[in-house]
C-alpha cells in the first residue's frame, strides 16, 4: 500500500465536512467513540472497506461492526425482533453491538459480514462520532483504528503513531472515555459474544440469562471450513473443467473475475458477491491462482476454508 498524506482534522464544522467527504469518495476516515477510535470507511463500497484491511495488515477477513446514528437507521440494515429491539433500546446510543439477520435490500458490502447472512450493528455515543454519522448519512464500517494486532488505539496521537501514511485523515476528538470495544451480543436465544464496554450483568437485567455462545457465531471465520459454497471448489485453477464455471484473477478467460486488473483490492471487495453468484448456476467452481501477499492472504485463507472438506 503507497503511502498517502493523513490528514489530522479538528472536530469543528470543517473537519466533519472533510471526514464525511473522505467517507463520501470511498476513503478511510478514523474517528473517536466512547470506546476506541474506530477506522471507518463507507460500508456500502466492497473498495473502500477492503481498502480498511489493507490499512491494518488484518490477516483475514472477519465480520466488522456497522456504525450508524441512531436506531432508525439500524433497521435499514438490519432486522430486530422484540428481543433485539429492546436491547437496542436500553443500551443505545452506547458500547454495545447488536449482530442481528440482514434486511432485505441492506445494500451493504458483503466484504463487511464476511458473506454470511448477519451484521453486527452500533449506534455510537461519543458526541462526534455522531455527528459524523449524521454528516455522512450512511453506515460505516469499523473496526478498531490500529495495525492488526497491535494495542487498540484511545487517542488520535494513538491512530497517527500506528496508521499515519495508510490512511486518509483522523478526526481528532481526543481521549476515548470507555476505552474497551464494545460488548457484543447476538444469536436466537441471544448469546454474548464479546465482553466489552456493557457489562454481561446490566444487559441480563434487561434480557434474562444470556446463552452460551455456538463456536461459529462467537468466532466468525474461523472453522476449519467455513464460506463454503454448495457446490465444490477447485483452487489454483488455470483453466475450468467440462461442468466448471471459473472465477479469474487478472486477464483470462473466465466467467467471473475478481479483478481483471489484478488488483487485490479489487478482488477483495468482489469475493464474496461473485463466489455467491457463480454458486446459483449450480455448477462446480474453480478458482485461479491468487498471489499471496498483502490482502491475497485473506482471500486465500477465505478460498481455503470454502474449499476445505465439510
Amino acid at each position: 500500500m503507497s503511502e498517502m498524506d493523513t490528514q489530522r482534522l479538528v472536530s469543528d464544522p470543517s473537519g466533519l465536512n472533510a471526514a464525511a467527504d473522505i467517507l463520501g469518495s470511498g476513503g478511510l476516515v478514523a474517528f473517536p467513540t466512547e470506546t476506541v477510535y474506530g477506522l471507518g470507511a463507507d460500508a456500502r463500497d466492497g473498495e473502500a472497506v477492503a481498502r480498511i484491511y489493507a490499512a491494518k495488515g488484518r490477516p483475514a477477513f472477519n465480520p466488522l461492526i456497522v456504525h450508524v446514528a441512531d436506531v432508525a437507521a439500524a433497521q435499514r440494515y438490519g432486522l430486530f425482533d422484540v428481543a433485539t429491539r429492546k436491547v437496542a433500546d436500553a443500551f443505545w446510543p452506547g458500547p454495545l453491538s447488536l449482530v442481528v439477520p440482514l434486511a432485505p435490500d441492506h445494500g451493504l458490502s458483503p466484504l463487511v459480514t464476511a458473506g454470511l447472512d448477519t451484521v453486527a450493528l452500533r449506534v455510537p455515543a461519543h458526541p462526534l462520532a455522531h455527528a459524523l454519522l449524521t454528516r455522512f448519512d450512511g453506515p460505516v464500517a469499523a473496526p478498531s483504528a490500529n495495525p492488526s494486532g497491535r494495542i487498540s488505539p484511545t487517542t488520535a496521537g494513538h491512530v497517527m503513531a500506528g496508521l499515519s501514511g495508510r490512511i486518509d485523515a483522523v478526526l481528532d476528538g481526543g481521549a476515548c472515555s470507555v476505552g474497551l470495544e464494545s460488548t457484543i451480543i447476538g444469536g436466537t436465544p441471544l448469546a454474548l459474544l464479546r465482553p466489552g464496554g456493557v457489562a454481561q450483568e446490566d444487559i441480563e437485567a434487561i434480557t434474562g440469562p444470556l446463552a452460551v455462545a455456538s463456536e461459529q457465531i462467537t468466532a466468525p471465520g474461523q472453522l476449519a471450513s467455513h464460506y463454503a459454497p454448495n457446490a465444490a471448489l477447485r483452487l489454483n485453477a488455470d483453466h475450468a473443467e467440462p461442468g466448471e464455471v471459473l472465477l479469474g484473477f487478472g486477464p483470462m478467460p473466465c466467467d467471473l473475475n475478481l479483478s481483471d486488473r489484478g488488483d487485490l483490492v479489487e478482488a477483495a471487495a468482489n469475493l464474496f458477491g461473485q463466489l455467491h453468484a457463480l454458486d446459483a448456476r449450480g455448477a462446480p467452481i474453480a478458482v485461479a491462482p491468487i498471489p499471496n501477499t498483502g490482502l491475497g492472504r485473506a482471500i486465500n485463507d477465505r478460498l481455503q476454508r470454502a474449499a476445505a472438506p465439510r
